[in-house]
């Protein structure tokens, strides 16, 4: 497969990974948005959004609670912070695996318009 995150899981492509477990992976985004900017990622690959089947549901919850958790761990859980997934190219998703983004560190608003 030539999908970039599953060379990330299988450690064919170096990334700075600050949280493993048996189904997510999570790594610091190498063009970040925030101070504090995290790809949160399952292990099975699913392309998109759209592609999520009933079996994967489980898999798919593990993401915010490992969002919640890197949040916690890293101080700004109560402050706020902001999780993105996006979907297809119109939705601005680059690499087709789903990943969600872990923001924080900042304040974040909507843009105008």
């Amino acid at each position: 497969m030539d999908c970039l995150f599953c060379k990330i899981i299988n450690r064919d492509i170096p990334a700075d990974i600050v949280f493993e477990d048996d189904e997510v992976l999570a790594f610091n985004d190498i063009n970040p948005q925030a101070p504090t900017h995290i790809l949160i990622i399952p292990k099975r690959h699913i392309a998109t959004l759209n592609d999520i089947a009933d079996e994967d549901r489980a898999l798919v919850g593990r993401l915010p609670q490992v969002a919640a958790q890197l949040a916690r761990e890293r101080g700004f859980a109560d402050d706020g912070y902001r999780v993105v997934m996006n979907c297809n190219e119109q939705g601005g998703q680059t690499v087709y695996h789903i990943h969600m983004h872990l923001m924080g560190g900042r304040r974040f608003t909507w843009p105008a318009g």
